[in-house]
C-alpha cells in the first residue's frame, strides 16, 4: 500500500476535518477494541456503556492530534480507551461508600405522639407519591432517599441531567399541589 492510500484509510484526520462518516466507521473499526479494553476492568454493563461512549468521545476530540508518524491509528485510539478506562477505574474506587443512616429513636413524654405524627406524615408522603407519574416518582426516591444528585441519578439511569432536573421539579411541585389543603379542609 503506498501513502497515499494509507492516509486514506486513516479514519482520525478525516473526523478531525469533520467529516460524518468517518464518525460511524470509527465505532464500525474500533469498536470491538475500545469494547475489549473497557471489559477488561468493568464488567457493569451500564457503567460499561458509560466508559465505552467517554472513550469514543476522547477520541473524536482529540482526533485532530494523531499524527501517524508517532503511531498506528490502532495504538493512538487504544491509549486513549485505556487512560478513560484507568480513570473511571480510578473515580469508582474514590467515591465514598454510602451507608444506611440509622433512625433516631425518639424518647421522652411525647414520644408516642410524635411517632403517631410521624407515621401519619409517612403515609401522606406515600399516598402523594403514588399519585404521581412513575418516572417522577423514581427519580424523587433517587434524590431524596437515596440521596443521589441529579448528575448521579443522569449517570445510573442514561437519562439527560435536563430531563432528570425538568421530572423532579415537575413532581415536587405536583406533590406540593397535592399536599396544600383542599377548601374544604379547611375550616374557619
Amino acid at each position: 500500500m503506498n501513502a497515499s492510500q494509507t492516509e486514506a484509510a486513516l479514519l482520525l484526520p478525516r473526523i478531525a476535518r469533520g467529516e460524518a462518516d468517518a464518525v460511524q466507521a470509527c465505532i464500525d473499526r474500533y469498536g470491538p477494541l475500545v469494547w475489549s479494553l473497557a471489559k477488561r476492568m468493568n464488567r457493569d454493563v451500564t457503567t460499561l456503556e458509560d466508559v465505552v461512549q467517554d472513550i469514543f468521545i476522547a477520541i473524536w476530540k482529540n482526533a485532530g492530534s494523531y499524527d501517524p508518524k508517532l503511531g498506528s491509528e490502532s495504538t493512538f485510539i487504544a491509549t486513549i480507551a485505556r487512560r478513560k478506562v484507568i480513570d473511571q477505574h480510578r473515580k469508582k474506587q474514590r467515591a465514598p461508600k454510602q451507608e444506611p443512616i440509622e433512625e433516631a429513636s425518639i424518647v421522652g413524654e411525647d414520644a408516642g405522639l410524635e411517632g403517631v405524627d410521624l407515621g401519619d406524615d409517612a403515609r401522606r408522603a406515600r399516598e402523594v407519591l403514588r399519585q404521581l407519574k412513575p418516572e417522577q416518582r423514581s427519580l424523587i426516591l433517587m434524590s431524596v432517599v437515596q440521596g443521589l444528585t441529579h448528575q448521579e441519578i443522569a449517570n445510573r439511569t442514561d437519562i439527560p441531567l435536563g430531563t432528570i432536573k425538568s421530572h423532579i421539579r415537575r413532581g415536587l411541585e405536583r406533590a406540593a399541589q397535592l399536599l396544600r389543603p383542599s377548601d374544604e379542609e379547611v375550616q374557619p
